[in-house]
Order: C-alpha cells, then sequence, then structure tokens
C-alpha cells in the first residue's frame, strides 16, 4: 500500500462550478458549502456553483471558495474511501485546507480568515502598483540573481518555487516589467500574471500584521496529520508554530518544490490533490515524476481512488 500525502490547491484552481457534482451526490459536501455560507454571512456556494466569474476571481472571495471546495471534496473522500495521509500541505491557499485537514483549525475559523487574508492582501498594495510574473527555463540562483539586479531600489523578489523551471516573481509593477524585459532578452521566457496583487514578497507585510491580529482569536488544536510548510518546506507537529508561519507565509516565498522534495525523503509514494483543478499534480510529474498524482473534485476522479 502507498504511503500518501493530501495536497491542496491555492489561487487560480477555482472555476465556476467547481464542487457542484460533489453537492449534487453527497450531503456531506452539501454540509460544508452551508456551513461556509452560515460563517461566511453570504453564499459562496452560489458563487463556486453558479458565478458569476468576475466576482469568483476576487482574491477576497477566491481564497474562501477554494478552501470550501476543497473540505468539500476531502470530507466525501474520507466519507467514501477512508483514505488516510501520512502528511498534508497547501500551496499558500491550500495550506489552511491542509490545516482543517489536519483539525488544527476548525473549517468555519479558518474560511473566515482566509476571506479576510485575501481582502488584506488586496487591500496592501494599491491596485496597479504590484505585479508577479512567471519565470520559466531559469535556475533559482540567477532568478535571485536577476531580482537583486533589476530592482532599482524598488521590491522584486522571489514568490513561488513552484517546480524545475517555473519560478514566480513579484514586487512593484515596474520592477517587475523590467524583469520580464531582461529575461526575454536573454533568450528565455517570463509571463506577466493575471493577478491584482504581488502576493509572497515583501509588500505584503501590512498584510500579514493585520492577518496576526485576526489570528489571535483563533484557537488552534494539536496537528492530527503533521503538514509541511511553505515557509520553511519542513515538517510541522506543533500546534504553537502555526500562526506565527501563517503570519510569515503571506509575505515570504513559497517553497513549494523544496515542500514536495521534504515529503519523498520522508518516504511519501502517491499524493492526491483535493479541491480544484490539477494544477499541484502537474507541478509534481516535474518535481518527481516516479510519484504517483490523482486529484480529487468531482465524481470521475473520486471514482479512480483506491481505498487506502
Amino acid at each position: 500500500m502507498s504511503t500518501i500525502a493530501f495536497i491542496f490547491p491555492g489561487q487560480g484552481s477555482q472555476y465556476v462550478g467547481m464542487g457542484k457534482e460533489l453537492c449534487d451526490h453527497f450531503k456531506v459536501a452539501r454540509e460544508v458549502f452551508e456551513e461556509a455560507d452560515d460563517a461566511l454571512g453570504f453564499s459562496i456556494s452560489n458563487l463556486c456553483l453558479q458565478g458569476p466569474e468576475e466576482e469568483l476571481k476576487l482574491t477576497e472571495n477566491t481564497q474562501p471558495a477554494i478552501l470550501t471546495t476543497s473540505i468539500a471534496a476531502l470530507r466525501v473522500l474520507q466519507t467514501e474511501k477512508g483514505t488516510n495521509p501520512r502528511l498534508a500541505a497547501g500551496h499558500s491557499l491550500g495550506e489552511y485546507s491542509a490545516l482543517v485537514a489536519s483539525g488544527a483549525i476548525p473549517f468555519a475559523d479558518a474560511v473566515k480568515t482566509v476571506r479576510l487574508r485575501g481582502r488584506f492582501m488586496q487591500e496592501a498594495v494599491p491596485v496597479g502598483e504590484g505585479a508577479m510574473a512567471a519565470v520559466l527555463g531559469v535556475e533559482r540562483g540567477e532568478v535571485e540573481k536577476l531580482c537583486r539586479d533589476v530592482a532599482n531600489g524598488e521590491v522584486l523578489s522571489p514568490a513561488n518555487f513552484n517546480c524545475p523551471g517555473q519560478i514566480v516573481i513579484a514586487g512593484h509593477a515596474s520592477a517587475v516589467q523590467r524583469a520580464i524585459e531582461r529575461v526575454k532578452q536573454n533568450g528565455k521566457k517570463a509571463i506577466l500574471l493575471p493577478v491584482s496583487a504581488p502576493f509572497h514578497s515583501p509588500l505584503m507585510r501590512p498584510a500579514a500584521d493585520r492577518l496576526e491580529k485576526v489570528l489571535e482569536e483563533i484557537q488552534v488544536s494539536d496537528l492530527n496529520i503533521p503538514v509541511v510548510t511553505n515557509v520553511e518546506a519542513e515538517i510541522n507537529t506543533s500546534k504553537d508554530r502555526v500562526k506565527p508561519l501563517l503570519v510569515a507565509q503571506v509575505s515570504k516565498p513559497v517553497l513549494w518544490e523544496e515542500s514536495m522534495r521534504r515529503m519523498i525523503r520522508e518516504g511519501i509514494e502517491k499524493v492526491l490533490e483535493i479541491g480544484p483543478g490539477r494544477v499541484l499534480s502537474g507541478l509534481m510529474k516535474r518535481i518527481d515524476p516516479a510519484v504517483e498524482t490523482r486529484n480529487v473534485e468531482d465524481l470521475q476522479s473520486l471514482r479512480k481512488i483506491d481505498s487506502a
């Protein structure tokens, strides 16, 4: 039997209709969406299931929507298959899903927190002043040097180390644009991302400070499943470290490739991506093709999961 990890997607995986099949067929999924609606005081379920897409794409809506869909898929998986993971992790926002899965944070608290997190991140930098870009086919050291070379006194730094050959940078919009031009001059590819703020850069520190105050009000329990954290790419089993790591995560880079390699060193042979999309499954294929990947987001994908 394979040693399994659960991984949870972050922002960018959302789509109108996500979670619909699970809600149509499983009471436990409907209950998660109802709990989210009650916690938030508005119908996030309607936004997930029916849109409109423009509203779903707003950061303060996207984050609770993806979290809710991910936990609905998790509850269905647990009820129908009884799958038990050795470890969990989530990409940025997805780390909250991982912490709910581990039992560290109650779902209702998590969904309220990530809505505020999304709002704080959006408000930290005026629209248009920050940007993010994916740099493809360039090594980590070169990307770090690129950020130093073209910053010109502005903020520019790596934001996501996603997989070999895919690193996201973030900072002031003009600095990101200079970096894109420099990458293209060097014969490589860089793509401006359709996001509204420079997530996981030092420009997010005001958001981190506001999030810290929100997290003070939340009770964290012992982790039933250890979580590999974005900030350190290390296994956390201590409930006392959950809040400081979540605060740091807002303005620090997501060490996703390192996190997955840490899981593999721990003996993980199979990962289940739980929630909308297959972004993380695609990254894992580039990190280590030997690791079996599956996703769980609808009936078809659920049927392909073996009980474990």
